[in-house]
């Protein structure tokens, strides 16, 4: 059956402008209240507001000329003149009996989203990025797009010329050396390069080495990349998220393309020289004191900053990858950087689709303050999830607490509105209470409990009761939420949507009982319960998340 919204509003807007002269939208939201029945309207009053007409007259003349008995009860007007829709149990079973499917949309979507630093192990600030970037593949996947995963991996630049040279002065071998253990040169290489001018120098030196292929320079990089990245996969096995070692493309993956970025960006005359440098200075682009900023594409040393990469990288997703649609899940502060490279690339003639920027805040701790390590450091990611897992096996049996301990995780990350800071309480978000993940995995555990003691029922015929319309009601709207997440890139909207279908689902418990019924309600009410398993079972792992069958 076609989804409900848009055959009711198809038909409200036809009435529109048969009547009035202008296919309006109508608008319609879920009523707030039983009273109101499902969906209400506000259209005669825009309609009577932009005529001068009174709103009830407008919403009599609406109601007089819709033809929707096939769908609804006879509409009714409320207040000023707010359009009322029940619609009829029939629909609603129908609806919920035939759910609307995805096929291909034929669009190609890049989606580069992580992005950790080789020699540095993740922390908590790559947590968002993750689980946001993994869930929006989900979804863009689900909804019909050519999902191409790209980890877009810190492997390039200053940091690995001061690492491999402070490497190199300390006499190490670079096999020696674990994630734990390039963590620490990199410290010591970081305070090395800051206070020593002549050692801050040769590393600068060492990155055009290496990225000129140096083999010695190349080698010592590739272990370091190596390490990394096997530590990388370990985290994300932990986390349960969908990206693999191919999805891998580094910065180091664009190197041989540099010179042509510079040399096409050059002869199109966008290229300023600036202190040695080549930079882009770009309309509309200005520091606090109102001096031009610029995008710095290749150094005074001749090397390349991550502008360069991420220029080059456009041009490659764009005509390699052959993208519809880029999407950037990085937090919040990298947002003039993106507004400048995407500007410079279209200036450039690279880019031609989309690119959004899919922004974050931070992750705060019970102090309202970025989540620290009691020592002041960044929390390391793998030991988050251990401490989730762990704190999770408290509530719940063991062989479900690390679905629970990183559903949990997951689901406060996401729930949010990615675009606010959120504060990590691991007591709150394995609560079995309230808008958590814990919750809505128990509401799904519950249903596959009741679903094993009755038989197999498939077909919804029977919504007597307002709570299993509400219910049903929720269902027909899994496509829609879907599609808006899709379209916005902001996954709270999937969270609210599923945590409103496990309320509604909490109240049909209490007023409908399911195997103590018989005959058709029986049935019918075990096939409603077979539909929203279903919906939470796939909404939930759409954001990443394991619905276990026991809880």
């Amino acid at each position: 059956m076609s989804a409900l919204l848009p055959v009711l509003s198809t038909r409200i807007t036809s009435v529109a402008e048969a009547v009035f002269g202008t296919p309006y939208d109508p608008e319609l939201r879920p009523s707030t209240k039983p009273q109101f029945g499902h969906y209400q309207t506000n259209l005669a009053l825009r309609i009577g507001n932009a005529l001068g007409k009174p709103p009830r007259e407008v919403a009599a003349r609406l109601v007089e000329a819709l033809q929707l008995d096939d769908l609804c009860e006879p509409p009714s007007i409320a207040g000023p003149g707010f359009i009322n829709l029940t619609l009829l149990p029939q629909t609603l079973a129908k609806a919920v009996n035939e759910p609307e499917t995805f096929s291909s949309n034929g669009q190609r979507v890049v989606v580069d989203y992580s992005q950790p630093n080789v020699a540095k192990q993740m922390h908590v600030g790559h947590l968002r990025s993750t689980v946001i970037g993994d869930a929006l593949c989900n979804v863009l996947t689900f909804a019909g797009y050519d999902v191409i995963r790209q980890n877009h991996v810190g492997d390039w630049g200053t940091q690995y010329g001061m690492m491999i040279e402070q490497l190199l002065a300390e006499g190490l071998a670079a096999e020696s050396l674990d994630l734990e253990g390039l963590q620490h040169l990199y410290e010591r290489s970081r305070k090395h390069f800051d206070a020593d001018g002549n050692f801050a120098d040769q590393a600068r030196l060492r990155v055009v080495v290496l990225q000129s292929g140096d083999p010695e320079t190349r080698a010592i990089w590739q272990h370091m990349v190596d390490v990394s990245l096997d530590e990388f996969d370990k985290v994300y096995a932990l986390l349960g998220t969908g990206l693999q070692r191919t999805d891998v493309v580094g910065e180091s993956a664009y190197n041989d393309d540099l010179p042509q970025v510079v040399k096409e960006l050059d002869e199109q005359g966008l290229l300023t020289e600036s202190d040695g440098a080549l930079c882009a200075f770009l309309p509309g682009f200005q520091g606090r004191d109102g001096s031009p900023l610029p995008v710095i594409v290749r150094k005074s040393d001749g090397g390349f900053g991550y502008s360069a990469t991420d220029l080059a990288a456009v041009r490659h997703r764009v005509n390699t990858l052959h993208a519809d649609r880029i999407v950037y899940v990085v937090d919040h502060r990298q947002a003039l950087h993106f507004d400048m490279i995407f500007t410079l690339a279209r200036t450039a003639g690279w880019l031609d689709v989309p690119a959004e920027h899919v922004s974050f805040g931070t992750v705060l701790g019970p102090n309202g303050k970025p989540f620290k390590t009691r020592e002041g450091g960044t929390v390391k990611l793998v030991e988050l999830l251990d401490s989730a897992v762990k704190r999770a096996e408290a509530v719940d049996r063991a062989e479900t607490a690390r679905a629970v301990g990183i559903g949990a995780v997951k689901y406060a990350d996401l729930s949010s509105d990615r675009g606010n800071d959120y504060v990590f309480d691991l007591d709150r978000m394995v609560a079995m209470t309230g808008n958590t993940g814990p919750y809505l995995q128990y509401a799904h555990a519950r249903l596959t409990r009741l679903l094993s003691k009755a038989e197999a029922s498939t077909e919804v015929t029977v919504l007597a009761d307002p709570a299993e319309q509400r219910l049903a009601l929720l269902l027909t709207g899994f496509k829609a939420t879907v599609e808006q997440v899709a379209d916005t890139l902001q996954p709270h909207r999937l969270c609210t949507y599923l945590y409103d279908v496990a309320s509604a689902l909490s109240v049909f418990y209490e007023q409908c009982p399911v195997l103590s019924s018989e005959g058709a309600t029986r049935a019918s009410r075990i096939a409603l319960c077979t539909a929203t398993r279903k919906v939470l079972q796939d909404g939930l792992g759409l954001l990443g998340i394991e619905a276990p069958d026991a809880m």
